[in-house]
């Protein structure tokens, strides 16, 4: 018997694992935007995991799949090669038959802020040009006193945030009705720091359908206001034990009264209370570089404490070796696009 099995579930079983990437809602949220969601419940040494792949197919022929941050499942890094390529053959069950690659966005890494993972050196296994899911990120451990997260950040954060309190900025849960104010925000923030959003629409499935029932994630969503004047929202995940920071907006107004650290903090302090044991600030740059464009986004996300984990990314194991190489060269282009032209 092979220590590894496929079967195929419902979603309802990929709910509940504190992995909202992996789970039944996020299988949901993604059939509304064009993916097929594809259900799998994953047995790896008679230990089972859920597992979500995600397939995309162009004009009825061909398809790739997806894997965000998964398969959540430790597999010590000898016998990682045999998994994937076991995993990767495994899948063709389950996946339309013109599927050329898999791409796998991995939660194997390391601690630390200079520890790196080894990359991969296996055959038929590659870098993805892009990287879906930040692979850098900050963990903020809420297992201690308020006092002891505060006494872990940097005096500067601790400083914005008592400051933002005498200034007089006040944060408060939002409601779906406070999405479209919010989304203007969030514009404002796009066009600021040249970021690709995604429309309306989107964010109100992202919120509506994380309403906390039937083992969904829970969304909430924090406004900070001054006077009246709305200035920062950011919307969280929680997900069983773990919260998610997922988007931030922020106005060009009155940013000298700091709402953003105000906003994390209500958050960090609102998760805590729901029963989380981890708060994901959910992506920064990988090292604390002057010179990286979103270096001021490392610094504000590192100083409210927590640990950096340096995830493998995005890799691909291939299918077709015809195919997958022209996609590559285009998503290659994208990704210069995107990155380069449109920063300009």
């Amino acid at each position: 018997m092979s220590d590894l099995k496929l079967e195929e579930v419902s979603p309802v079983y990929l709910n509940g694992h504190s992995n909202f990437l992996q789970s039944g809602y996020w299988a949901g949220l993604r059939e509304k935007t064009g993916w097929k969601s594809v259900p799998l419940k994953l047995t790896w040494k008679g230990e089972s995991y859920p597992l979500l792949v995600l397939v995309r197919t162009f004009k009825g022929t061909l398809s790739l799949a997806y894997v965000p941050h998964g398969p959540s499942v430790e597999v010590d890094p000898e016998e990682r090669e045999y998994f994937i390529h076991k995993l990767s053959r495994d899948l063709l069950e389950f996946v339309p038959l013109g599927t050329f690659f898999v791409r796998y966005d991995f939660l194997w890494g390391e601690t630390g802020e200079d520890s790196l993972p080894e990359p991969l050196n296996f055959k038929g296994i590659s870098k993805a040009p892009m990287d879906i899911q930040p692979p850098d990120t900050v963990i903020i451990n809420l297992n201690q006193s308020e006092n002891d997260l505060l006494a872990a950040m940097h005096k500067k954060t601790r400083y914005n945030i008592k400051l933002a309190g005498k200034k007089g900025v006040v944060v408060e849960t939002g409601t779906e009705s406070d999405l479209d104010a919010w989304y203007e925000l969030y514009r404002t923030t796009s066009e600021r720091d040249r970021i690709s959003i995604h429309s309306r629409d989107y964010y109100g499935k992202v919120f509506s359908m994380a309403d906390g029932t039937g083992g969904n994630p829970e969304s909430r969503l924090f406004l900070a206001r001054h006077e009246g004047d709305l200035l920062a929202g950011i919307i969280v995940l929680i997900d069983g034990k773990r919260a998610t920071y997922l988007y931030g907006a922020s106005s060009n107004e009155k940013r000298n009264l700091m709402p953003a650290y105000a906003l994390q903090w209500e958050a960090i302090k609102a998760a805590k209370a729901a029963g989380c044991d981890s708060y994901d600030m959910f992506g920064i740059p990988p090292a604390d570089d002057p010179e990286h464009p979103m270096h001021g986004l490392y610094r504000f996300k590192r100083g409210f404490g927590g640990d950096i984990h340096h995830r493998l990314g995005a890799w691909d194991y291939r299918y077709s070796s015809i195919v997958y190489p022209l996609y590559r060269i285009v998503e290659a282009a994208r990704k210069f696009y995107y990155k380069t032209l449109r920063k300009r």
